[in-house]
């Protein structure tokens, strides 16, 4: 907890002391969350080689800090794992095409892995009232919506009047935020408010909606690779391949769009395209970091 600069600066003061005591051959960084720029910034600072998974994306959303850390991680890595051509692509617009690879997505190996697993050990639906394939899932977590009062009002305000029941696994930082404005009170309504899941809950979760609303870019990827239509609760995404093939709808925080896009939203006719690898994407990383160090 805490401002986003102090978040950064102690964690950057933290790895680079654990970096200086273990010397590592590399510094492998995932993502765009603060830990991801501190790691970055202490192996730079400390000339250790650094490599980034799931580089290359971009929102072009820089009032996000989520678009800062993972542009500034890019532009100091020096091995670049990318999940899909369009990430490459993007490099390459920033002159960025040195130690540039094409790895596929590591969490569409992680849902390959663990999908059935998950069928198997996952008892998420005893606890509910809900049976599979007749709710939607809902998760929201970005500051860009929950710290801004207008935009969370709103898109509490859609769920209220979605005619199907919505799970609704909350973040803390949402939770706080909904009691603070008064906007919760969802007995008796078709919300479900749950603590947050587990990830094999939350793919069991995924798998048996009929929709899925999120502004996390990881469950809007876990919906196209699951084939579950997804309506996503920001004015972009850097996950452009999910858009681009039908299974992703962009709907900001504007509560006439998502009762739209809720009530209209229907299954694509084809069914995703690979655009995310073959679920080997680990495997690759590993053979050229060894290569490499």
């Amino acid at each position: 907890s805490g401002p986003q600069g102090a978040q950064t600066g102690r964690m950057l003061d933290g790895i680079e002391s654990v970096l200086l005591r273990e010397e590592p051959d590399a510094v492998l960084v995932y993502g765009d969350t603060n830990s991801t720029l501190a790691g970055a910034l202490a192996a730079v600072k400390l000339k250790i080689p650094l490599a980034h998974v799931e580089a290359g994306l971009r929102s072009f959303n820089r009032t996000m800090p989520e678009e800062h850390n993972r542009v500034l991680t890019d532009h100091c890595s020096d091995m670049l794992f990318c999940p899909t051509q369009s990430a490459v692509d993007q490099l390459a617009r920033e002159n960025i095409t040195e130690g540039v690879h094409l790895s596929g997505d590591v969490m569409y190996d992680a849902v390959v892995q663990n999908l059935q697993t998950a069928e198997s050990r996952s008892h998420i639906f005893d606890n509910l009232n809900v049976t599979p394939g007749t709710y939607v899932l809902a998760t929201i977590h970005r500051p860009y919506n929950t710290d801004n009062p207008d935009r969370l009002r709103a898109i509490i305000s859609a769920f209220r009047k979605i005619g199907i029941p919505i799970v609704f696994p909350v973040h803390p930082r949402t939770r706080k935020e909904i009691n603070a404005l008064a906007i919760g009170g969802f007995e008796g309504t078709n919300i479900i408010m749950i603590e947050p899941v587990g990830s094999l809950d939350m793919l069991l979760l995924e798998k048996h909606a009929q929709i899925i609303l999120t502004d996390s870019g990881g469950v809007q990827k876990e919906a196209y690779f699951l084939a579950v239509p997804c309506v996503t609760l920001r004015p972009e995404t850097e996950w452009v391949e999910t858009v681009a093939s039908g299974w992703n709808t962009l709907v900001d925080a504007n509560e006439d769009k998502i009762l739209q896009a809720v009530c209209t939203r229907e299954r694509p006719g084809k069914a995703p395209e690979p655009f995310f690898g073959d679920g080997k994407a680990a495997n690759r990383i590993t053979d050229i970091l060894q290569a490499a160090i």
